[in-house]
């Protein structure tokens, strides 16, 4: 993302009503791949061969997302621009394993117990998905600038403020990984449990 010098004073964002915060809901949705294996070890061995290719390696799952904006820019009878409303249409994708074929009872259960581990993780990346959006919003939604017929400046200051708040929620998830996947961490538990059968 670019951005401009510019005077900070020139830009404000209005008062913002809960009304113009228009409701939105978004749409989540799950892609499976399957494993195989009638024991832990082997269920998470094909979790390896068949898991989401996200940088060099494979996952165990991943969530992923699509965000779309519909902005409404307005320009006033001063020559100034507002950006006076801007509705998301967000996806949320979320990549998860899905075990099958035959296996003990036994491995069943500690498949179970893995994979709700597993999407209750994918659901809290999920969450900073969605808080991103609600930032992007409220950031955006009020937004002007004086003498500004065409929008330019406005939608040049957005612009600017996207990049951080992208940013702060990739390093926001990356931590999270990093908590929940370091020794003694939570997926880092529910991985020994699969392997080692309890």
């Amino acid at each position: 993302m670019s951005a401009m010098t510019r005077a900070v004073s020139a830009f404000a964002m209005g008062l913002i009503s809960t009304a113009a915060m228009a409701d939105w809901k978004p749409v989540e949705q799950v892609e499976h791949y399957n494993v195989t294996g009638r024991s832990g070890i082997d269920l998470y061995r094909s979790i390896g061969q068949n898991g989401p290719q996200v940088g060099v390696g494979r996952v165990i799952a991943y969530t992923d997302f699509k965000l779309l904006w519909s902005r409404d820019y307005q320009n006033r009878a001063d020559g100034s621009c507002i950006l006076a409303s801007a509705r998301p249409s967000l996806t949320i994708t979320y990549r998860l394993p899905r075990a099958t074929g035959d296996m003990p009872e036994a491995t069943r259960r500690q498949w179970q117990v893995f994979s709700d581990g597993v999407v209750a993780h994918e659901k809290v990346h999920g969450a900073f998905i969605i808080d991103l959006v609600k930032a992007i919003e409220e950031t955006s939604i009020g937004l002007t600038a004086p003498n500004d017929p065409d929008c330019n400046k406005v939608r040049a200051e957005l612009q600017s403020r996207l990049g951080p708040l992208s940013q702060q929620q990739r390093a926001r998830s990356r931590d999270y990984d990093a908590v929940e996947m370091r020794e003694g961490g939570n997926v880092h538990r529910l991985v020994l449990q699969l392997v080692n059968g309890g």
